[in-house]
């Protein structure tokens, strides 16, 4: 998943983001609300990690332009205030979820997990296709039965090119949804992972390359 992280506490923004890094997710952090609109306006996000009380614009006005401009995006709000009347006033403006602070990471983590489920149209528990099985929460892939060890992002490319059920996806998607903003769009960051990918689930190749269109699996 893309995941924007908007928090002005910087340790405990950069502490979110690497948690959910390490699960295979692109994330990008922003500590202001004015950040978060401009982001939001030319990236797609499919989770939104939003503190309410946020400085430049507050929380609440970007949940709101939110549930106006983007409704494919799913907004887990955080907050101090745990009050009953708090967590439904953060849901009328368009929040899908509202989790106070302090908070454990993993119920964050089960939260966003179950947001972007949402943010998606329905798909299998185990994605399958040309005897290659992706198991999004154990984490797995295999080929032919064969357990195929990926890094975090050959498994975040390989989901969206299974998601894609042998539709080709462009290089510029793939980056987009398996990448955050640091990744180079000039580099040949894509190929390269595709090229590891090939190699590690091995023969005969089932990850395609369709000439100025990008890639699907066989």
């Amino acid at each position: 998943m893309r995941i924007l992280v908007v928090e002005d506490e910087p340790l405990l923004a950069d502490a979110v983001a690497q948690g959910l890094r390490k699960e295979a997710h692109a994330v990008d952090v922003v500590y202001d609300g004015g950040s978060a609109l401009e982001r939001i306006d030319v990236v797609d996000y499919d989770v939104v990690v939003l503190d309410r009380d946020v400085p430049v614009v507050h929380g609440d006005r970007v949940c709101r332009v939110l549930a106006e401009r983007r409704a494919d995006v799913r907004v887990l709000m955080l907050t101090a205030a745990a009050g009953i009347d708090d967590r439904v006033s953060g849901l009328a403006l368009g929040a899908d979820d509202y989790l106070p602070k302090p908070f454990a990471f993993r119920e964050l983590s089960a939260r966003v997990s179950a947001l972007g489920r949402r943010a998606r149209p329905a798909a299998p528990p185990v994605l399958r296709r040309a005897g290659i099985s992706l198991d999004p929460y154990r984490r797995e892939v295999h080929r032919d039965g064969r357990y195929v060890p990926l890094s975090r992002k050959e498994f975040a490319v390989l989901a969206e090119l299974l998601r894609a059920d042998g539709v080709a996806v462009s290089a510029e998607t793939l980056l987009e949804k398996a990448w955050d903003e640091n990744a180079d769009p000039f580099t040949h960051t894509v190929r390269m992972a595709i090229l590891k990918l090939r190699r590690k689930l091995g023969e005969p190749a089932v990850v395609l390359t369709e000439p100025g269109v990008g890639y699907r699996i066989r």
